[in-house]
């Protein structure tokens, strides 16, 4: 198989354009950082297609396609390939190096073309090249029609809630309100096991933290397990399905999501609240989407601000303190089914997004290991 170096096959040129030059400068043609287009300027440095890449800060090593007629700034580097490959090819086989291998710098990180102008990429035929090409397009066409369609189930699960039940803090339907505490049977935070996490298992019974609590839905990594005699020491804060897990401390303050059925038994760290419903009153789902609704989760994080202190964090006595908006339960209920056939759609969203990423892994190693 033959290989070219990456300095055989393209140049390598820097930007002095920096955000200071941009200040009052309106145009037609985009302009380019380190987290994509900036803004629209009246000029351009490069009149073809090239490959950008983030040569400074946060990101550094991350490759883009760029279209002709635009810039970049100078936390950029880009490539201009000379013809030998096609610069689409090209720039998958960039992807594939993971060029933030070269960063260096422990304050602000970069990455030179020196450091990895000897990168080897294959060389095939050009026929070859577009087959590559139009396979990995088309494969990151379904990966983003399904990331597309999961931000759209999102938002039409939200868009329904407030159709629904309105804002839940203006409360214009006018429905009953209730503190939280009146509604619930528990409302509680955990603790961490003596030893802290030297002594988590590596199986056992689940420890919740708030890493493992997102907005909406649970993250299965880096879940903890401690033993049973660990567990017993935390049975007042043994979790049950139905339960809102919801954060109470630091930067994840007021993300909360459902407990998942196939992690209990469970116990939960001091950083996370289990809140129990009390079924006549509450759906669980509605009330974690309510939590979930902007401008309820905005009232969390005011909330979690206001103690004084250094570090964002909710009280018990604040939890218990809120106002919810209590509607029928039947419509509740109503909400609930519509939730939960939404969650299917994206379930099977997430599944096929999965396998596209995991075919799209695949094929960049077949095509471009050396």
């Amino acid at each position: 198989m033959k290989y070219v170096t990456l300095e055989e096959v393209c140049e390598n040129r820097t930007s002095n354009i920096s955000q200071k030059d941009l200040k009052g400068n309106e145009g037609i043609y985009p302009i380019y950082g380190a987290s994509g287009l900036i803004k629209k300027v009246d000029f351009y440095i490069q009149d073809k297609e090239y490959i950008g890449i983030v040569k400074d800060g946060a990101g550094v090593g991350r490759t883009m396609l760029l279209p002709s007629k635009s810039s970049v700034i100078g936390t950029m580097q880009y490539i201009i390939p000379n013809g030998i490959l096609n610069i689409k090819y090209l720039y998958y086989a960039l992807i594939s190096k993971k060029l933030s291998k070269y960063s260096s710098g422990a304050t602000i990180p970069h990455i030179y073309f020196r450091d990895y102008k000897k990168e080897k990429i294959v060389l095939i035929s050009e026929i070859e090249q577009q087959k590559i090409v139009s396979i990995l397009d088309k494969i990151v066409s379904l990966i983003e029609k399904n990331k597309k369609r999961i931000i759209l189930l999102e938002e039409l699960v939200k868009s329904r809630f407030i159709e629904m039940f309105g804002d839940p803090i203006k409360n214009e339907k006018g429905w009953e309100v209730k503190k939280l505490g009146e509604v619930t049977d528990k409302i509680s935070s955990g603790a961490t096991p003596i030893g802290g996490k030297e002594n988590y298992k590596t199986d056992g019974i689940s420890l919740i933290r708030s890493m493992n609590v997102h907005n909406g839905y649970f993250e299965y990594k880096d879940l903890a397990y401690i033993s049973n005699e660990q567990a017993r020491q935390l049975k007042n804060v043994e979790v049950e399905l139905e339960d809102i897990l919801l954060n109470i401390t630091g930067a994840s303050i007021a993300r909360s999501c459902l407990v998942p059925s196939n992690i209990i038994p469970a116990r939960v760290n001091q950083h996370v609240m289990i809140i129990r419903i009390k079924n006549e009153f509450l759906d669980s789902i509605f009330l974690n989407r309510l939590f979930l609704n902007n401008t309820y989760k905005q009232k969390l994080i005011n909330l979690g601000e206001s103690n004084g202190t250094t570090r964002q964090a909710l009280t018990k006595v604040q939890i218990e303190d809120l106002k919810i908006i209590v509607p029928p339960l039947s419509l509740q209920n109503e909400f609930s089914q519509f939730v939960e056939k939404t969650d299917k759609l994206k379930f099977e969203a997430e599944k096929s997004l999965k396998e596209m990423e995991n075919l799209y892994d695949s094929l960049m190693q077949k095509f471009f290991k050396q």
